[in-house]
């Protein structure tokens, strides 16, 4: 008899949090790596969380009147160089095409690393009247940044990700767009993900390069780091500017329109697995599972056992996601694989089951085993379903809670910071120097944003002593 193939062990994540963070994505059939630097494989299984990702924020995006575009993945170096600071902020993780075929290119041409300047280009060829505005365009794409340090989903060269970028008759319509879809983010990692968030704006230090204003989406990973999970960029007119796009208004005179940018990637697969993972590999939120539901034929072999499991797959896969799996393997090994892969709910089906018109419901979350009816089958896992959702979003909740804390001193802010990995609210004096000193001091503590909603903790800054302007949220990231 061939000996079975085993489940792959994970490092205990309190052991090592990093090598756990490997394993799960190698593991659970995630990525894969390649042979160009900081570049991954997605497989099937990550990619299908992926492609569920998309689906429920495409909807979300249309649903506000924005539409899909496409854009070259090829700008012309005299394209990128229009705005200067956007250029100088991307200038060092830019890769670039010098040679097309035999021939060497007159002129360089980057590959994109985020598409401004390319729909700079094309709006300013379509935008002429007031009536050609707003604007409201999508892109699904991947984007190329050189990075020197990568892991898979979290920091990779090559990633794919969406990018919003529309553009507005007034200042007040492109902030109110700037503010909206960082709510729509916030709305799909609470109610798609399970993963709260603290959102915000961005410091001026930390804000994008050729932007007014960054907002952004901080959602807590188990360990205390923060993930920015997405941002939103409010860029006044500066790009109309720089690339001519102007348009006859209302009053008859020429105007430059105001421009929105924001996006979210592939890395929200990263924050899945960190907000949610736990010993035993992934938990993946209901909304986004690849199978919603595994149903595991127990004593497969004895007459009527498979017929039933298909029976109920045909069932529940009217409304659900489910997969049977009939293969070779112990039962056990299934359990134990299926935990892996972070199947929100397993359904366990056998003889004795049968008999009495029941079967096994099993939570990823709680391990909880529940006894059903086959006869409310469809509504029971429904059931399962919406409360693993409810339990994960209550569990990164408890871990943002205990793990949020707030410094009034100097002294308080670094000792925080050297023993309490976790997100620090500290009041600021609004001065880039106090921003440079503490993540010096601290070896890497960083302003993740202002939040909307600031706490008065104290009059003084917690770095310089002089008069605070905001609150802020502070934390190590990835």
């Amino acid at each position: 008899m061939a000996k079975e193939k085993k489940v792959e062990q994970i490092t205990s994540m309190d052991v090592d949090f990093g090598q756990w963070y490997t394993d799960v994505v190698k593991k659970a059939e995630l990525v894969d790596y390649s042979s160009v630097h900081g570049c991954m494989i997605i497989r099937p299984y990550g990619y299908a969380i992926w492609e569920n990702i998309q689906k429920d924020l495409d909807a979300r995006f249309k649903a506000t009147g924005h539409e899909n575009v496409y854009m070259p993945m090829l700008i012309p170096e005299s394209l990128l160089q229009k705005e200067k600071d956007h250029v100088e902020g991307f200038a060092p993780e830019c890769a670039w095409v010098t040679v097309g075929g035999q021939n060497k290119l007159s002129e360089r041409l980057a590959i994109r690393p985020t598409s401004e300047t390319l729909f700079c280009e094309h709006y300013r060829n379509i935008i002429q009247s007031y009536r050609d505005l707003p604007k409201l365009y999508n892109q699904w794409c991947n984007v190329m940044r050189w990075e020197k340090t990568t892991r898979p989903f979290l920091r990779t060269s090559e990633f794919l990700w969406q990018e919003g970028h529309t553009m507005h008759e007034t200042a007040e319509e492109a902030q109110e767009e700037t503010i909206k879809m960082l709510h729509v983010y916030r709305d799909f990692y609470r109610d798609a993900l399970a993963i709260p968030a603290i959102i915000g704006q961005k410091t001026e230090k930390e804000k994008f390069a050729g932007a007014e204003a960054t907002y952004t989406i901080e959602p807590m990973m188990h360990n205390g780091y923060a993930l920015q999970g997405g941002t939103s960029h409010y860029f006044g007119d500066g790009f109309a500017r720089s690339f001519d796009i102007t348009y006859t208004g209302r009053d008859n005179t020429v105007k430059y329109p105001h421009q929105t940018s924001w996006g979210v990637s592939t890395r929200m697969i990263g924050a899945i697995i960190m907000a949610h993972g736990d010993d035993n590999g992934l938990i993946i939120p209901p909304a986004v599972a690849p199978i919603q539901v595994v149903i595991i034929p127990v004593a497969q072999h004895k007459e009527g056992v498979l017929d039933k499991a298909y029976a109920i797959k045909a069932e529940l896969a009217k409304t659900l996601r489910v997969k049977v799996d009939d293969g070779e393997q112990s039962t056990g090994w299934k359990f134990s694989q299926y935990e892996m892969k972070g199947v929100p709910v397993r359904l366990e089906i056998g003889p004795r089951d049968i008999e009495n018109n029941s079967c096994v419901l099993v939570s990823r979350v709680t391990g909880e085993k529940k006894f059903v009816s086959l006869d409310n089958i469809v509504e029971e896992v429904t059931a399962m379903l919406k409360a693993v959702h409810n339990e994960l979003i209550e569990k990164a909740q408890a871990n943002l809670e205990s793990k949020t804390y707030v410094a009034t001193t100097h002294e308080e802010f670094l000792d925080i910071a050297q023993n309490k990995p976790g997100f620090i609210k500290a009041m600021w004096c609004g001065d880039v120097e106090c921003e440079d000193q503490l993540k010096d001091e601290t070896g890497g503590v960083k302003s993740r944003c202002i939040p909307f909603v600031e706490d008065h903790l104290s009059d003084v800054c917690v770095c310089c002593g002089k008069k605070a302007k905001h609150m802020v949220v502070w934390g190590r990231q990835y």
